[in-house]
């Protein structure tokens, strides 16, 4: 990734759904400009959803994703249809692409139900309205014609305008104030990227600089001599999970002090639910599983921290034999009940939408749902302090909640 690309979880993702020779990839075509995906008379051409990130005008940088008809039959288009579903929990906005002259069919119909529980703002586009028996368009719907270009560009004003205009969450810009330093503690393990910050580093400098704030970065060997060199205790420190115990002992109490993760997960909207959850840790018994979830993939090195690391302190930490298995990527169960909590990670790699569906998913299923750094947290007697910057949930703890 470029260090000027906007990351996907910080991109609009917009899905294109409908039944087969709907002209969902057609018009995928027309509203990017670009041809994107095949398009063909044949039902059923695309097979797989189709991921493009790009910038979109009026809406910025967007994922744009072609899926499969959703009436697709046979064991083939059953896993079609089941790729369908997995797509539509990974966009912030759906639109359900009919044939204006058909009208909605069944399919059509069992879709809006899926994306009105999931509470997404969608469109219905009223494909091949261009030709002579095509039906009227009926609220909340819009006559396009892919093959024409007819009200294309309606069309994109009409995405936009269903986009919540929302003040955008924060890193940590809002934790510190103008002209105050913020200590970053970034170890270089052997999982760091060569030549780069990873992104909830990356994504919190930026953040703090929009802030009007001094970001400073130091490995956690350079920590001491860092807060020494400052003629004044920074404003909060903000340290990498994996060296959370050896960073706290070294920051002054009087410090505000939290890791990445935790802000990440207050930036995806689940810190709450994270902070609920990770009282399952201390229940766990022998033979219980859990599930480590991680939102992107990657190569593992030896002492991975989702495989080895937390796997092992949690071990040390339960005294209990645990199964613990592990998912990546787009790849998350959709039965949790087996698993006796979903430690998941800080999700950079995923939209907020995404996390906090997986969070849903996990808590009406009756499965506590956490994260990386607050288990982390939890286990080396951190999650006090770090939580001091929330006092609502700062009182959780103090009350006995998790």
């Amino acid at each position: 990734m470029s260090l000027n690309e906007t990351p996907s979880g910080q991109r609009t993702h917009i899905g294109f759904f409908g039944c087969r020779n709907a002209g969902k990839s057609s018009l995928v075509n027309a509203v990017t400009g670009q041809a994107l995906a095949i398009v063909s008379d044949v039902r059923g051409t695309t097979t797989d959803p189709v991921l493009k990130s790009m910038e979109l005008l009026p809406l910025g940088p967007v994922v744009v994703i072609d899926t499969p008809g959703f009436d697709d039959t046979g064991p083939l288009g059953e896993l079609r249809v089941k790729r369908t579903r997995d797509a539509l929990n990974r966009c912030d906005i759906a639109v359900l692409v009919a044939d204006g002259a058909l009208g909605l069919q069944p399919a059509d119909l069992e879709l809006l139900e899926m994306i009105r529980a999931r509470r997404l703002p969608h469109l219905i586009a009223w494909n091949k309205s261009d030709r002579a028996d095509a039906l009227p368009p009926t609220e909340g719907s819009l006559a396009v014609s892919a093959l024409t270009g007819m009200n294309v560009d309606a069309f994109k004003e009409a995405l936009a305008r269903i986009v919540p205009d929302v003040a955008p969450p924060r890193l940590a810009g809002d934790l510190v104030a103008p002209g105050e330093v913020a200590v970053l503690v970034c170890p270089m393990d052997e999982s760091a990227p060569k030549g780069r910050l990873i992104l909830p580093q990356q994504q919190t400098i930026r953040d703090l600089l929009d802030a009007d704030a001094t970001a400073l970065v130091t490995k956690e060997t350079g920590l001491a001599r860092t807060l020494q060199s400052l003629s004044a205790p920074p404003g909060l420190v903000i340290t990498d999970s994996q060296v959370f115990q050896a960073v706290a002992a070294i920051v002054p109490d009087e410090v505000p002090l939290t890791s990445f993760s935790i802000l990440m997960a207050r930036y995806k909207g689940f810190l709450e639910a994270a902070v609920a959850g990770v009282g399952a840790i201390d229940r766990l018994r022998d033979g219980d599983r859990v599930l480590m979830a991680e939102g992107c993939t990657h190569h593992r090195q030896c002492n991975d921290i989702g495989t080895v690391k937390i796997p092992r302190w949690l071990r040390a930490h339960t005294g209990r034999d645990i199964q613990i298995e592990t998912c990546t990527g787009r790849d998350f169960p959709d039965d949790l009940t087996p698993y006796s909590v979903v430690i998941h990670c800080g999700g950079c790699m995923l939209t907020e939408h995404v996390v906090q569906h997986r969070m849903r998913q996990a808590l009406e299923q009756g499965v506590a749902f956490t994260n990386y750094g607050i288990v982390i947290a939890r286990i080396t007697g951190a999650l006090e302090r770090s939580l001091r910057l929330f006092p609502a949930l700062h009182g959780m703890l103090t009350e006995g909640t998790p």
